[in-house]
């Protein structure tokens, strides 16, 4: 089959397009074809290593899975013979940032773990970019505890985390307000946000506004500079580390000093979450953001646009014919 491979660690260049042996599946799992895949921040952190700590994950001095690709979505192809939840020709979706596998014609799927069927309606391509950034989102929702009509924030609405964040928030009842630039104004306005902030125009400090929950959903904010816009007991969550790690002190400290604290939760998924999203989709309350589709043959392309900053929300890369 064909896929991406990384044999070691690095620029965009290092991921190649080969031929390599089909997975083969196990009693309990299934054996998917995948038709789209999505190249992402995940993808291009593990890529890269340059948070090193990766490694301790991926492989010290070499990737131990060369094949990327977290999200998938595509037809089951063959069941393992202890698979009961899943048959062939399922339309299915899901994760993986453990073993990868969606840069890939095929991968394997323990049936238990974070894959589900695509609603009808929902294409190959949206099921793809289902997964990666709200369930970040969901994630860091989940550990601020975000109740219903609690004023939120999320910086950077229109990223793959952000625009997930906005639609997550919204389907449990807080008030959202999202930072953006100028161009994305409305479409950060049709994800569900009830105040749209342009900060090529506005410095969301300055205004009147005080928040329950403030989401950085591309790490260029601090918590110092956040913390007087926090509501008592309010919660700051960052997606990235911030300098020198500074997040990590940060989450430890600041329950001990005050009311306003900083959280860093350890990313998860699971089967449950995956059908949750699923449902979502279906209803209508979830639409992942499609920037743009590049073909296997692209993927240094790929990897540089989604490194550039410029993406606006998902990118996805077409592994076999719909």
């Amino acid at each position: 089959m064909k896929a991406i491979l990384y044999k070691e660690y690095g620029p965009p260049e290092v991921a190649k397009l080969m031929q390599v042996e089909q997975p083969i599946p196990q009693h309990n799992e299934v054996f998917v074809k995948v038709h789209c895949s999505t190249v992402n921040r995940t993808d291009a952190g593990f890529r890269s290593a340059e948070y090193f700590i990766s490694r301790f994950w991926s492989g010290i001095l070499r990737p131990k899975h060369q094949i990327l690709g977290c999200e998938f979505a595509g037809t089951v192809a063959a069941c393992g013979k202890d698979v009961q939840h899943f048959k062939i020709g399922d339309r299915v979706f899901g994760f993986n940032d453990k073993s990868f596998g969606g840069h890939g014609e095929y991968l394997c799927m323990d049936e238990n773990s974070a894959i589900a069927t695509i609603p009808n309606q929902i294409p190959f391509d949206v099921a793809a970019a289902a997964t990666e950034g709200s369930h970040y989102a969901l994630v860091d929702i989940r550990a601020a505890n975000v109740k219903e009509g609690q004023q939120t924030l999320v910086y950077g609405a229109t990223g793959a985390i952000g625009s997930a964040a906005v639609q997550l928030l919204k389907h449990f009842g807080a008030k959202v307000n999202a930072v953006c630039n100028s161009k994305n104004i409305e479409l950060v306005k049709s994800l569900g946000a009830d105040v749209v902030i342009d900060y090529e125009n506005e410095d969301f400090r300055q205004l009147p506004y005080r928040y329950d929950f403030i989401f950085d959903a591309v790490g260029k904010s601090a918590f110092k500079i956040c913390k007087p816009l926090l509501n008592k007991k309010g919660i700051y969550i960052s997606t990235e580390l911030g300098k020198n790690g500074i997040n990590i002190l940060h989450a430890l400290t600041s329950p001990l000093m005050g009311d306003k604290k900083l959280l860093f939760p350890i990313p998860s998924i699971s089967k449950e979450d995956v059908n949750f999203l699923s449902k979502l989709l279906a209803s209508g309350e979830f639409k992942p953001l499609l920037d743009r589709s590049f073909n296997m043959d692209q993927i240094t392309e790929a990897y540089k646009y989604v490194e550039s900053g410029q993406k606006v929300g998902n990118v996805v890369l077409k592994i076999t014919e719909n």
